[in-house]
């Protein structure tokens, strides 16, 4: 499996790029803001893009949508519960200094336990609400792509129209602790890191 880290944007946000070496399918996770920077790993490395797949739906996450799939056409998916949050894109306080592009409703709404197929990768999807009510880690093999529901020492905000606090607790303590140590977080801003270092390190748990 490829995969290639993309940070852009002001709030240094990290976009995914993976893709199945044998086929040459590709996805991208959250194309945040510079779609043309992300695009490029796809074209240099000659793969195909499939999907575009966001973890959630605020604007730091989002402000490459639109571009990308102007140059592609390809689905996008997104949960629901985070459509209020594209509607309301252009007038979210940040819009003035990101200046979004807004995207278009996603083909498709993810749930969880829904299975995405690139090439010879599969992704299970968690639905984790907290940092937002539609807020999903993708979960393939031993890495987790984790957007803001958990961090490197730290979890996602919960302060933002549509966080709770204790809802995102739950969902790291039932979705995400329950997997095996070994597995990599792949946070949507920071560091790597994996399950077992928040389970012990972590200070909100």
């Amino acid at each position: 499996m490829f995969l290639d880290t993309v940070v852009v944007g002001l709030l240094q946000e990290n976009s995914y790029v993976v893709a199945c070496e044998e086929t040459k399918e590709a996805v991208i996770i959250d194309p945040g803001a510079e779609a043309e920077r992300i695009y490029r790993v796809i074209t240099f490395h000659g793969f195909t893009l499939k999907y575009l797949l966001n973890t959630h739906g605020h604007i730091d996450h989002v402000g490459g949508v639109a571009d990308i799939l102007e140059k592609t056409g390809v689905p996008f998916f997104m949960h629901e519960d985070d459509l209020y949050l594209l509607k309301g894109i252009e007038h979210d306080p940040l819009q003035v200094y990101l200046n979004v592009k807004p995207p278009p409703a996603p083909d498709r709404f993810l749930h969880d336990g829904d299975l995405i197929t690139v090439g010879k990768i599969e992704f299970q999807v968690l639905h984790t609400p907290g940092h937002t009510p539609g807020s999903v880690c993708f979960l393939t093999g031993t890495i987790l792509f984790s957007g803001d529901t958990i961090f490197s020492n730290s979890i996602g905000r919960t302060d933002l129209p549509g966080g709770n606090h204790a809802q995102l607790l739950t969902s790291i303590r039932e979705k995400l602790l329950s997997l095996d140590d070994a597995v990599r977080i792949y946070p949507g801003h920071g560091n790597v890191t994996t399950i077992g270092s928040e389970r012990r390190f972590n200070p909100f748990f």
